[in-house]
């Protein structure tokens, strides 16, 4: 037989825990374990200001023969994604026959939907460090 005693206790037990508010620190504490682990901070946004790039020297001057070295003869030594590759006239003639500001311009922003990254992935290059890199490009496609 059933006995009611027992469960009205249990039932009573339960509602009293339940109607027990919850002080403000507690809540705070639960607050802040439900936080996300980390944030997402993006080069050009006001929480990134003095990030350093990892492996970047900013103060190490570079040269047009370093940028390309470093970052573009990944792909345009091999001609990756259809990249023309280095001094290859043939394959510079017509891009280089659109003009050097529709080649920097490419350069800087990127060109056929990510295929050539905006600044070669360069980036802590000025537009100047992309722009004397694509002359230098341009120039041995010349030869």
């Amino acid at each position: 037989m059933f006995n009611a005693k027992p469960s009205l206790l249990v039932l009573s037990l339960v509602g009293l825990l339940l109607a027990v508010p919850t002080s403000a620190a507690v809540k705070d504490q639960i607050a802040a374990r439900l936080e996300p682990v980390g944030k997402v901070c993006v080069m050009g946004e006001d929480c990134a200001k003095g990030m350093k790039v990892a492996g970047a020297a900013a103060s190490a001057p570079k040269t047009p023969e370093s940028v390309y070295n470093t970052f573009c003869q990944v792909c345009h030594a091999k001609g990756v994604n259809n990249a023309p590759t280095f001094a290859d006239s043939k394959l510079w003639a017509p891009r280089i026959a659109k003009g050097k500001d529709v080649l920097y311009q490419s350069a800087i922003n990127g060109f056929n939907n990510g295929a050539m990254p905006a600044r070669g992935t360069c980036v802590d290059c000025s537009d100047d460090d992309i722009k004397a890199t694509v002359d230098y490009l341009v120039s041995a496609a010349k030869k």
